[in-house]
């Protein structure tokens, strides 16, 4: 039997005075319950940092003959933004031969941004100025100054600008993101809904916050209020010193639900740098497509755990193919630094200097080497890529006479010169087994292969014909595998690795 709640009351007071236990009211006064009310006051921090924090006025002027069909651009989220749509959109279908001629329109941005040389350097948002013709700086005491664009970055969405103030400014500097930690105080400065100068407090609530808006998200989620108009503003540590530029939120209304994103000056500071030397971003470029490896392919190429970047292509320009570089290597260390998972990759790349020689440490056939490989540049070799989906053909079937194999919920065929020219395959793809029906309720349609893409690979080992499918894959079982990981191309070339469980 347990215990009576009356036995148990005795038995916790008798040991209280006998001195066993510590009573709950006598806490060390550093303990973490009197830590987590934070400080006392942020009016000191705040007094030492505002004068540094501006608002940012951006004018676009729209020529409505040239952006015929365009309409008012409101902010996401903004009260009356479905009306302003539908009545440009009436007004626009409704112009007839008593229409007044087009003018032009000046569009109107506000947001935030911050000083962080008194000389008259300012770091904001890219979209906050976006394709502005006029900015205008408007500082804490009302003065207001023109500002020049001196370099933009779409990519990590910051831009540099430049003032010509009449006396130095004040100023704030970059702190160490690197430091911060999940729970660390911090203050957002910053310009919310056009209202002027505000301060909000609170902590970080995670880091290294992947939201799919570009190729080096790396940000830290606050629940510092972040509203429209604190785009471009600066995040604080305790210490007034700069640890983010605060830049998204995610909210169903536009307002702060306590979920806001921030680019950690360890990704912005060194951008900021390039632009103000170069105008210009001058980012190190690899050369080689990458994707995740998750817990099948990892499987599938004998990894053990999931980690590293999968390489499913190498621009054949690039440093990495110079090098030696293939599909199916999994990069695991780039210049001494371990690789996690495929996202960390480009981060790391972008800020290592172009024309550096470095070593990266690769997986091959279940063998580590090593490979140096010397950067290229970014922005030199960038191209739009070839999308990675193959168009469905209403007559997907394969030529008559062809050789038709059924497995892993697909249909293959050859890649015959009649097969190229109803899927649009590129002579780039040079060999492998075209896919001619995925069934809908398959792992291969889950993973949105579709029919005109061709299998190149199947665990690193190429198939020319439909047979070599099925071969591979009995072996494959033999062996004890539980999934095959195929290459797989689509018509313009591009390639990627998809791994499908047996049934």
């Amino acid at each position: 039997m347990g215990i009576s709640r009356f036995a148990r009351r005795r038995a916790f007071a008798a040991l209280l005075a006998a001195g066993a236990l510590a009573s709950p009211l006598a806490l060390a006064p550093d303990c973490a319950m009197a830590k987590g009310k934070g400080p006392d006051t942020l009016a000191d921090l705040a007094a030492q940092v505002s004068d540094a924090v501006v608002n940012i006025s951006a004018t676009q002027t729209i020529d409505e003959k040239r952006g015929a069909g365009a309409s008012p651009q409101a902010e996401p989220g903004a009260p009356f933004d479905d009306l302003f749509e539908e009545f440009f959109r009436r007004r626009q279908g409704e112009a007839g031969p008593g229409a007044r001629p087009p003018r032009e329109r000046r569009s109107n941005s506000l947001g935030s941004g911050f000083v962080v040389d008194s000389a008259g350097i300012i770091i904001t948002n890219n979209h906050v100025i976006a394709d502005a013709n006029d900015v205008t700086v408007i500082f804490a005491d009302g003065q207001k100054l023109k500002a020049e664009i001196v370099g933009k970055d779409s990519k990590i969405d910051i831009a540099v600008l430049k003032v010509k103030p009449e006396k130095p400014l004040k100023a704030v500097k970059f702190g160490d993101s690197d430091k911060m930690r999940v729970g660390d105080w911090v203050i957002a400065v910053g310009n919310p809904f056009g209202l002027g100068g505000t301060v909000t407090a609170g902590i970080i609530s995670a880091v290294k916050r992947n939201i799919d808006s570009g190729p080096y998200d790396n940000y830290f989620q606050t629940d510092a209020a972040i509203n429209k108009g604190n785009s471009g503003g600066p995040l604080f540590d305790m210490d007034g010193d700069v640890i983010g530029v605060n830049t998204a939120i995610l909210s169903p209304s536009g307002g702060s639900i306590g979920i806001g994103f921030s680019t950690p000056s360890a990704t912005v500071a060194p951008v900021v740098e390039q632009l103000r030397n170069f105008g210009e971003t001058r980012r190190g470029w690899l050369g080689v497509r990458i994707q995740n490896i998750d817990d099948t392919v990892a499987e599938s190429l004998n990894l053990g755990a999931a980690r590293g970047a999968l390489v499913a292509g190498a621009d054949d320009k690039g440093p990495a193919k110079a090098a030696g570089l293939k599909a199916g290597d999994v990069i695991v260390k780039f210049d001494g630094v371990e690789i996690k998972e495929s996202h960390d990759l480009p981060k790391i790349v972008a800020a290592t200097p172009v024309g550096k020689d470095v070593e990266i440490v690769i997986l091959r056939n279940g063998e580590e080497m090593a490979k140096t490989v010397k950067l290229g540049r970014l922005e030199d070799n960038e191209r739009k890529p070839a999308s990675l989906s193959a168009k469905r053909s209403d007559d997907a079937k394969p030529p008559a006479g062809d050789s038709v194999l059924k497995a892993l919920g697909m249909e293959f065929s050859s890649l015959t010169e009649g097969a190229r020219r109803k899927f649009s395959i590129r002579p780039s793809v040079s060999s492998g087994v075209v896919v001619t029906d995925v069934d809908p309720q398959s792992g291969a349609a889950e993973k949105r292969i579709l029919p005109g893409e061709v299998v190149v690979e199947i665990n690193q080992s190429p198939v020319k014909d439909p047979s070599d499918v099925g071969k591979r894959i009995d072996d494959l079982k033999h062996e004890g595998k539980k999934s095959a990981l195929l290459l797989v191309a689509n018509g313009q070339g591009e390639m990627r690795f998809v791994a499908l469980p047996f049934p």
